[in-house]
């Protein structure tokens, strides 16, 4: 017997403790990573539509980037989430469209998205690649995947060291997250027309998080290809 849970729509496994914590964490912490993300989600989601589609919006920090009256179309597999997303939405009077899904398999059509968003989302997936290529496959020709997450530091830096050290209970202890994944290298090897991304480093105590991407990736087909 384990401490896992199975989220039945999805399969995909909750800690009973960690599902709470990263809840809870995130609920509390929001402020302060806010504070420290919020110039460079400024420009890399500016002037969303009216629809957009999130991986893995948690207790809903990006909310205030809608517009008030957009639908947020909201894959979160994390129940524990679920009522604290709800809540937000409300108070930011955006439509939410919960889907209990996984990012690799999100369940909505083909080319039909004009906007998929993500922040610090494509570290705990577990398959990046399928993730990147369900994103292509649900936007629509032109349409753009705006994302702010974080990524393996440099090969021979502090950084790089001390993510190497702490891999394991940063994973166990953020739902599987993890602090050594060349997304940079992913996105631009996954297929969209074009991608353009701004490298950054955040001065915080959480130094494995501290290696960040903010970026724009065009699907083909449109003014953007």
């Amino acid at each position: 017997m384990t401490d896992d849970t199975m989220t039945p729509a999805t399969g995909f496994p909750v800690h009973r403790a960690r599902g709470p914590f990263n809840a809870a964490f995130f609920s509390a912490m929001g402020p302060y990573l806010e504070r420290s993300l919020r110039q460079h989600k400024r420009r890399v989601f500016a002037e969303l539509p009216s629809t957009v589609v999130e991986l893995g919006p948690g207790v809903g920090a990006n909310l205030p980037y809608l517009r008030p009256g957009a639908t947020l179309v909201a894959i979160e597999p994390n129940r524990p989430m679920h009522r604290r997303l709800r809540a937000a939405a409300e108070r930011h009077g955006v439509h939410l469209d919960l889907r209990d899904r996984r990012a690799e398999r999100t369940g909505l059509p083909g080319a039909g998205v004009d906007t998929v968003i993500s922040s610090l989302v494509l570290c705990t997936v577990d398959d990046p690649v399928a993730v990147l290529a369900e994103v292509r496959r649900i936007l629509r020709p032109g349409g753009t995947f705006r994302f702010v997450e974080h990524v393996a530091a440099p090969a021979g830096t502090a950084t790089r060291v001390v993510q190497r050290v702490l891999r394991r209970p940063w994973a166990w202890t953020f739902e599987g997250c993890s602090c050594e994944r060349d997304l940079a290298g992913l996105l631009r090897a996954a297929g969209f027309a074009r991608v353009d991304l701004r490298p950054y480093r955040l001065h915080t105590p959480f130094v494995p998080f501290n290696t960040q991407i903010a970026g724009i990736a065009h699907a083909a087909g449109g003014s953007g290809g």
